[in-house]
């Protein structure tokens, strides 16, 4: 493992791949981290990539620089990560590919500053939050999918992740990918990054942020700002959906009027956590989006 500081973290990450490669950062979700790109890094790397793969702020070794900088969750806060992890490595494009907050995190980095994607894969489509929509109500079997986002509402949510975060993260993986069969060990190897001392604090900070209940990072309100009026994503972009997840039900292929440059849309036979369920296609969006870049 590396570790790279920007202008607000201490990022913990592991690179594949040769140094001249095309760069491709895989970002991950909650709550998982990063080895559920165990098996796709490889791969990436032997197609000629140089994969970044960071642990997301709050997760694994990734650090807060300063006390004073608010633990902060919310979308524009990702995906500036992303941005300014680019700027530590000295990489000026890069592909972005990502899957829940990851995915929210590459969609994010993507819209705002084009100039520095040269594609996307993006599990669940447009990913980006619009907080205005997540203050009204949803179908209630919707709603029960995302008990999680309404406990972490609460101060007893604080609780209740803080002593129980391993049994209630364990409990989203099942929910989330039914068709999957993971072992102890491979939690547990996971669910050690959930021990990060700023991890429940960012992810309270983000529901509640999602929700209209906590303000943002000051310095970020720019961003949201940009980020409400939904700008478009102008650069090359595959989208994924998995058939068997409940949090997106009936899939996202209706967002396609949100990419304006080359786009696909591919719905696979799996749960929420695309990366580690079906590792191949994964891979194979990346290199197709790479294919349409490499040729102009």
């Amino acid at each position: 493992m590396r570790t790279i500081s920007t202008g607000t973290l201490q990022i913990g990450y592991y690179e594949h791949g040769k140094p001249e490669g095309w760069p491709v950062v895989l970002s991950h979700g909650f709550p998982y981290d990063i080895h559920a790109y165990d098996e796709v890094a490889p791969d990436l790397a032997a197609a000629g990539a140089r994969v970044i793969v960071p642990y997301l702020r709050g997760f694994g070794p990734t650090r807060f620089l300063a006390d004073s900088t608010m633990r902060s969750g919310q979308q524009a806060a990702l995906g500036r990560d992303i941005i300014e992890l680019l700027d530590a490595l000295g990489i000026e494009k890069a592909i972005l590919a990502g899957y829940d907050w990851g995915g929210l995190a590459s969609c994010v980095a993507s819209a705002l500053w084009p100039q520095r994607t040269a594609g996307l894969v993006s599990y669940a489509g447009y990913d980006i939050i619009d907080v205005e929509r997540l203050r009204h109500a949803y179908h209630p079997e919707l709603e029960h999918a995302v008990w999680y986002q309404h406990l972490f509402q609460h101060e007893r949510g604080r609780e209740c992740l803080s002593l129980h975060r391993h049994d209630l993260c364990k409990a989203l993986w099942r929910q989330w990918s039914p068709g999957w069969s993971f072992t102890e060990a491979m939690f547990d190897r996971t669910a050690a990054s959930f021990d990060n001392p700023d991890f429940v604090d960012v992810v309270i900070h983000s529901y509640r942020f999602d929700f209209g209940n906590a303000s943002g990072d000051p310095a970020l309100a720019h961003l949201e700002e940009r980020l409400a009026e939904k700008p478009p994503i102008i650069v090359p972009a595959i989208t994924l959906d998995g058939t068997q997840d409940p949090l997106k039900p009936g899939g996202t292929a209706d967002h396609a009027l949100m990419f304006k440059a080359r786009h696909e849309h591919r719905v696979l036979e799996c749960g929420h956590n695309l990366p580690w369920e079906r590792p191949r296609e994964f891979v194979d969006a990346v290199v197709r989006v790479r294919s349409w870049t490499a040729d102009g």
